[in-house]
């Protein structure tokens, strides 16, 4: 079994805090990771899961009768299936606080869901697993935001890692989620994601939200993932699906709060220039991009204006996974101003120093391929870490002191 990189972060909470969440996408590995050794076993943690209909229907017909029965401590697996449980472990937690007693998941984020978040507001900490990181596939705990933040960095001019081209695109284009990671391209892998959607749709979204005609949110998504990279745009989407508006962003956001959507903000920092304010979209896992549109290495191979958007997704979000368990801990942004500078990727700690990054598809590079970040790097002034280029060249390549395209692998290198 793969040991999940979050783990050491799971095992603390549950020492210092009375309800830990580990929320995302189903699939990901939540069940696998609550229930491995390491986590059950030292306490003798109970688990129970509300995918059984019958511990569900009890739950729900006397939600504090239900959680006083529990002998603690007790892993609730699917927690968002039975939100009226929530006021009761507050009740219970109030009674008697003591660290690790309710480990929930969850494949909705609560974070979303104002009344059940606040009704465990201080008593909860909340862990995110996403679809496995490159590192974790290999075995490798990844330390590139860290690095990325150090004064001397690891990596240095002309140091080279070689990936050949196509084998770096279907690395990028291999699904994450547990189940189909180790699937080859194909029939058998668009099977799996053809039954995980519906099945995320006849579950999920119908356990969070009151919709009778749900056959308009795949098409939300497909559009969506053709969008990826671009600033969301509500009026386009709605041209585009023939939607309401209003419609449109009542499954927008059941596709957020179920993980499948990731919104990657705008960064301003009061820099005293004008700025675009809209979040850009990406998708959770370019595995699932590559099934919503069809994306082979072959089809990316003749049509290569396809691949930048493809890896700036793949890029983000192994920062995203990678932000869980780094020391630096840092926030993602995207950066552009109106007057064209853009930053594909802007990564902020608790101090406010700020690293750049920009993804090219290229395997060579010019000056125009800098100039956003040179750009962001004089506005910043003293809080300006250092700029770096991912892209699909072989060699660490100096712009500057503190300005370098790394290769893309350089992101998931272990520490």
């Amino acid at each position: 079994m793969i040991r999940r990189h979050i783990t050491d972060y799971l095992l603390q909470a549950l020492h210092d805090t009375p309800v830990v969440l580990v929320n995302g996408a189903r699939q990901t590995g939540k069940s696998t990771l609550v229930q491995s050794s390491e986590v059950a076993l030292p306490h003798g943690r109970q688990y129970l899961t509300f995918d059984d209909p019958g511990l569900l229907a009890a739950a729900k017909r006397d939600p504090n009768g239900f959680i006083e029965g529990l002998t603690t401590p007790v892993t609730l697996d699917e927690i968002q299936r039975a939100p009226e449980l929530f006021p009761s472990i507050k009740v219970a937690v109030d009674r008697r606080r003591e660290p690790g007693r309710f480990l929930l998941t969850g494949s909705a984020n609560v974070l979303l869901l104002p009344s059940l978040s606040e009704s465990l507001a201080g008593r909860m900490e909340v862990l995110t697993l996403w679809p496995f990181s490159q590192g974790e596939k290999v075995g490798a705990r990844e330390a590139f935001i860290d690095t990325a933040f150090t004064a001397h960095p690891q990596w240095s001019a002309g140091e080279s890692h070689a990936l050949q081209r196509e084998k770096l695109l279907r690395l990028v284009l291999a699904s994450g989620y547990p189940p189909v990671a180790a699937r080859e391209a194909g029939a058998r892998r668009e099977a799996w994601f053809r039954s995980y959607l519906m099945t995320i749709l006849q579950r999920d979204v119908r356990d969070i939200a009151n919709i009778a005609d749900l056959t308009a949110i795949p098409q939300v998504l497909q559009l969506t993932a053709s969008r990826v990279g671009s600033l969301l745009n509500f009026a386009d989407l709605s041209r585009g699906l023939g939607l309401p508006q209003t419609t449109l962003k009542r499954y927008f956001a059941l596709l957020k709060t179920t993980f499948l959507v990731e919104l990657l903000p705008a960064w301003s920092g009061n820099l005293g220039q004008r700025v675009i304010h809209s979040p850009k979209v990406y998708l959770n896992d370019t595995g699932l991009l590559a099934h919503l549109l069809g994306l082979t290495v072959e089809r990316l191979v003749m049509e290569a204006c396809l691949i930048g958007g493809v890896l700036e997704n793949f890029a983000i979000m192994e920062l995203k996974k990678q932000s869980a368990w780094s020391q630096t801990h840092p926030q993602l942004y995207y950066w552009r101003t109106a007057s064209g500078h853009e930053v594909d990727i802007v990564l902020e700690d608790s101090a406010g120093r700020l690293v750049g990054i920009e993804v090219k598809a290229s395997a060579t590079l010019g000056a125009s391929d800098v100039r956003g970040l040179q750009t962001l790097a004089r506005a910043a002034g003293k809080r300006w870490i250092r700029g770096l280029v991912l892209y699909t060249g072989d060699q660490v390549i100096p712009f500057a002191r503190d300005l370098h395209a790394i290769p893309l692998p350089f992101l998931w290198m272990a520490d």
